[in-house]
């Protein structure tokens, strides 16, 4: 599978920005999403994850009651939308994917197969 992250740009603090990453490939609904970030000088970090009918999702500590994951099968795309945007939001943000374990919430990154190209999300405060 091939991913397109786009939604990425300059945001004031407090803002609200909706990523989606588009699908192309095998088909969408076999494969467990994520969304990860990784901001200059630190690790990726899990932001947050769905599994192939967006029944379960699970959230990273900086993403809870803020982010809300998504995913529309039809459209081959998964969403990240992002509210009360923080500066330390800063960073790029990837998509991901995991063919095999489409029942499962994945936050490990090591757990994925497929990765997107990233977009950038900037805070400024």
């Amino acid at each position: 599978v091939q991913l397109q992250a786009c939604g990425g740009g300059l945001v004031q603090a407090g803002g609200s920005l909706s990523l989606s990453c588009a699908a192309s490939g095998r088909a969408f609904s076999t494969y467990a999403m994520g969304w990860f970030r990784q901001a200059p000088g630190k690790e990726r970090e899990f932001v947050a994850a769905i599994n192939w009918n967006g029944g379960s999702k699970y959230y990273g500590d900086s993403a809870k009651g803020r982010f809300t994951i998504s995913r529309d099968n039809a459209k081959n795309t998964v969403y990240l939308q992002m509210r009360s945007l923080k500066p330390e939001d800063t960073a790029v943000y990837y998509c991901a994917a995991d063919w095999g374990r489409a029942s499962r919430v994945l936050a490990n990154p090591n757990e994925y197969e497929h990765w997107g190209q990233g977009t950038l999300v900037t805070v400024s405060s």
